[in-house]
């Protein structure tokens, strides 16, 4: 491509996932259903003015990574801890049931090879936790007690789907599925995901020391977007997809991830370390600050990404075969994350709203299907029968919920 073009087509795609993700906002749908929307009509399928560059699809990946370090920073492993039994259920219902009966209906049903159903099945495991916060805060029940439940399920499910990311990235760089090649890559991957966070705040408190004796600026900003990239590497080597490493990194500079190590251990330079791994809250707020513009300008290239490298044009779409696949699937990605809510004791009201904002699987089953996609595990049919679930998923529990507090429940002042 050349300079020029690439300039222009950039241009292009920034400006249409903003337009895009603004409109959808302003009618209540996710934002990212309205960039999938600016890549379909960029792409192949309608318009055909954005086709998927390599150095597109680079610039795609950098977005997700930033935005899986997002998720890492929002994600509270040690609240996970004081929440009890409830979001632990309701996690582990909601993501073992749609990935079973994801798996049985394309297997057994629909005679679909081994891997595309597994990666089927690991798609409808995903649980959007962002939308359902946004929704639950426009409501202005983020504080309550369904609101806790429900986020820290969410939280718990993106944990398991990553893991079961990575076995399937595995699954599809090797092509063939063995018990001692995920017994390996599992071990490779527990080892990576204890020690990673760790290392990365030991880092990260070194890059703070210096940011603050830092006599230019924009230090912090670059060390930690290094150290992101590094940890992404990292990731790769041990056998997980490099998103992981984008993950591991967030965690750690959340501020409320602490490492204590106690005296008991009798260690030299105790006192040190313990401040060294301490949580620093003004660190992570002006990461946060610095960051987010980054993540929130390069993360939705890479849905629209994922609409242009669909070519809608070659599905079949008069074949029987994408609607049904479809519509049982959808069935299933619904009851699943719907039943888990009902998994719980609570009264029925609050078992509704659990189950329902568990549904929306938005940015996480996109990166689930596009993985298979790109590495031709899914063919267009699937991956359209896939868009076409999370698609609905995410849009429609949003409205449902809306209108379940409406009907059962009115809002309380417990604002977020």
């Amino acid at each position: 491509m050349a300079l020029h073009d690439f300039f222009l087509y950039l241009a292009v795609i920034l400006i249409s996932a903003r337009v895009a993700s603004e409109v959808a906002s302003y009618l209540g749908i996710p934002a990212v259903i309205g960039e999938l929307l600016a890549g379909l009509v960029l792409g192949p399928s309608v318009l055909g003015w954005v086709s998927p560059d390599q150095t597109m699809k680079l610039l795609a990946e950098i977005g997700i990574i930033l935005l899986l370090f997002e998720v890492g920073m929002d994600t509270d492993v040690f609240r996970l801890a004081k929440t009890g039994a409830k979001p632990y259920v309701v996690a582990a219902v909601g993501f073992f049931l749609p990935a079973v009966a994801g798996f049985a209906v394309a297997y057994w049903v629909f005679d679909l090879p081994l891997l595309a159903s597994l990666f089927i099945g690991g798609t409808l495991t995903a649980t959007s936790i962002g939308i359902t916060v946004r929704v639950l805060t426009d409501l202005k029940r983020r504080s309550s007690d369904e609101a806790q439940i429900v986020i820290g399920a969410a939280v718990l499910d993106d944990i398991l789907g990553v893991l079961a990311l990575a076995f399937l990235y595995q699954f599809a760089v090797s092509g063939e599925i063995s018990a001692v090649s995920t017994a390996r890559v599992g071990l490779f991957i527990l080892l990576f995901m204890v020690l990673a966070p760790l290392a990365a705040k030991l880092m990260g408190s070194i890059i703070d020391h210096f940011d603050r004796r830092a006599e230019s600026p924009g230090l912090l900003l670059t060390m930690v977007l290094s150290l992101i990239l590094l940890f992404s590497y990292l990731a790769h080597l041990v056998g997980a997809p490099e998103i992981m490493g984008g993950f591991a990194a967030g965690i750690a500079m959340g501020q409320r991830f602490r490492v204590t190590i106690t005296q008991r251990l009798k260690l030299p330079f105790t006192r040190t370390l313990n401040q060294l791994f301490a949580a620093s809250p003004e660190l992570s707020h002006r990461l946060e600050g610095q960051m987010r513009p980054l993540i929130h300008t390069f993360t939705p290239m890479f849905f629209v990404m994922v609409g242009v490298s669909l070519n809608l044009n070659t599905v079949n779409w008069s074949a029987p075969f994408v609607w049904q696949l479809a519509g049982l699937l959808i069935v299933v990605a619904i009851a699943g994350k719907w039943l888990a809510g009902f998994a719980i004791r609570e009264p029925r009201f609050v078992q509704t709203v659990i189950g329902l904002s568990m549904i929306p699987r938005g940015e996480v089953g996109l990166i689930f299907a596009q993985l298979g996609f790109a590495n031709a595990i899914l063919n267009a049919e699937l991956y359209a029968a896939l868009l076409i679930v999370i698609s609905l998923t995410t849009l429609l529990p949003p409205f449902a919920l809306k209108w379940v507090y409406r009907r059962w429940h009115k809002p309380t002042a417990q604002a977020e």
